[in-house]
């Protein structure tokens, strides 16, 4: 989701200026405490701009039941959902690994990279859309990227999704439980299992006792680092909950940014002013979340750290600087919820029926397409019927996906 996610990147960006002399944490002169050449640890005044994390971010549109994130973390894990059987929602976000696989690019199912990094999946819930261009509205959504990506899962359409879940009894019956109904096999269901189960990837940290008032879940370094992570102006993009995820900035805001390949939202738009601009990500567990940026071209955390200084402060940072800037990024890493990380039983395949009790069916008759919808793999797999795996992407089929899901076929999903 690659899914989805990201891995999630760094984009301390700010506004460029100084800190006023009115602001929390200046010195009688007028000088912050950075520019005075010391860094104390952060005010609690200094506080306001963050906030706790949520304990989930369930949705009143989707609201969760346990017999929907129970289909929901079986439909994460399962490779079955791709043309090879070999990739799934965790492949590239893995649980177990902070949500992401910790390449610059992820790989699909026929061995392609995409273009851009896949993020974090921890936390990607509470932003305010998904993707790095913003291209989907919530989690929902962008969970029928990735099956539908040639590239990524490389699934042709909602109809091959619904008829390799059907195939298998064991997502007959969780999908009725879960949507109870007539016809519960659905892309849009589906997305919604998915979807309930992202919203409670959560990650509380020490940064959150912090806040809750526990001097001691930080180390003085990391007091200090966030001090210096307001008064440097991170804070004007990294703020909230999550400390971002909840606007577009553009990259190279006041220095160009030296890889500028990528044109982010115009890419989406094709309007000249979203040139370079991104959702500013989520800030955590960023310290195990690299490689960083949209291209996952930067693999150090403090050297992440000064590219946005440089390029969207006009700042130089020292190295204690940096060093500081780093210790704090270190206390948003969150523990994952142990009770959704663990792969799942995922249903098993139908036992094939031995060549003497096989029925006949004859070619092109309505039982033969129906027979003909997946084929059982021996380790659990169900291999679609289909063509093989396109060569690269640019022999890759054209997805389409339902209406009001715009899913380009040429991007990578990861958001």
């Amino acid at each position: 989701m690659a899914t989805l996610l990201v891995v999630a990147s760094l984009s301390l960006t700010g506004c460029g200026k100084k800190s006023e002399s009115s602001a929390p944490g200046t010195s009688a002169k007028g000088q912050s405490s950075t520019e005075a050449g010391e860094v104390k640890p952060i005010d609690r005044k200094m506080l306001g701009a963050f906030g706790k994390l949520p304990a989930h971010f369930d949705s009143k549109t989707n609201p969760p039941t346990p017999a929907k994130l129970d289909l929901g973390h079986m439909l994460y894990f399962d490779a079955r959902l791709s043309r090879s059987g070999t990739i799934s929602c965790n492949s590239c976000h893995g649980l177990s690994t902070f949500g992401v696989d910790g390449k610059a690019t992820s790989v699909g199912h026929a061995g392609d990279k995409g273009d851009r990094n896949a993020p974090t999946v921890f936390n990607a819930a509470g932003q305010f859309r998904q993707f790095w261009d913003g291209r989907m509205a919530d989690v929902e959504a962008q969970a029928k990227g990735p099956v539908l990506n040639p590239i990524e899962h490389g699934l042709k359409d909602a109809a091959e999704v619904e008829q390799l879940l059907a195939a298998i009894p064991g997502y007959v019956v969780q999908f009725q439980r879960a949507f109870p109904g007539e016809n519960s096999i659905t892309f849009d269901n589906f997305a919604k299992a998915v979807g309930a189960f992202e919203r409670k990837l959560v990650t509380p940290a020490p940064w959150d006792r912090f806040l809750g008032g526990d001097d001691g879940a930080l180390s003085d370094e990391q007091k200090k680092g966030a001090r210096l992570f307001v008064e440097t102006g991170c804070i004007s993009c990294h703020n909230g909950p999550l400390l971002g995820g909840q606007t577009y900035q553009k990259l190279g805001k006041v220095k160009p940014w030296p890889r500028p390949a990528d044109e982010g939202r115009k890419k989406e738009t094709n309007k000249a002013a979203d040139l370079h601009h991104f959702k500013v990500p989520t800030l955590r567990n960023i310290a195990k979340t690299g490689p960083y940026f949209h291209d996952g071209q930067t693999t150090d955390l403090g050297e992440a750290v000064r590219l946005m200084a440089r390029h969207q402060l006009g700042r130089e940072l020292t190295a204690s600087q940096t060093s500081l800037l780093v210790s704090f990024l270190g206390s948003l890493t969150g523990e994952p919820p142990q009770q959704w990380t663990a792969k799942p039983t995922l249903p098993p395949n139908p036992v094939t029926p031995p060549p003497a009790a096989a029925t006949r069916v004859d070619a092109g008759s309505p039982a033969a397409d129906k027979a003909g919808a997946a084929k059982l793999g021996d380790a659990g797999g169900v291999v679609p019927t289909v063509p093989p795996a396109p060569a690269g992407p640019g022999s890759a089929p054209e997805p389409k996906p339902p209406a009001n899901d715009k899913v380009p076929a040429t991007k990578p999903s990861s958001p």
